[in-house]
């Protein structure tokens, strides 16, 4: 039974190691710093938490990009009340330096 899971598990690690890679890759590719890449996460994060915690904006219809503290949004909402809230909501995360908003009102 042992050596059954373990030939199970066998290509686990290449999966992790190949996800570590993958990610390394995309940090190598970055101009950011790993700091400003874990900031940037961050922020997304909690812009996306508070679009989740609104009744106004609708969190599946809107895309959150962070690049250098710069919030981008993309994506569609119901009214221009909904466009507005999702970008003030964006704003008061700490950390926000900007936000850009490519919102779509689509009724």
């Amino acid at each position: 039974m042992i050596l059954s899971a373990a030939s199970l598990l066998h290509g686990c690690a290449a999966v992790v190691v190949g996800g570590a890679a993958a990610g390394g890759y995309y940090v190598g590719k970055d101009e950011r710093s790993v700091g400003e890449i874990t900031d940037d996460a961050a922020i997304t994060t909690k812009v996306n938490a508070k679009f989740v915690g609104d009744d106004l904006v609708k969190t599946f219809d809107i895309d959150v990009d962070t690049y250098r503290g710069t919030v981008h949004l993309h994506g569609h909402v119901d009214s221009p009340a909904a466009r507005a809230r999702a970008v003030a909501l964006a704003r008061s995360v700490k950390g926000v330096r900007s936000v850009v908003s490519k919102l779509s009102v689509v009724n």
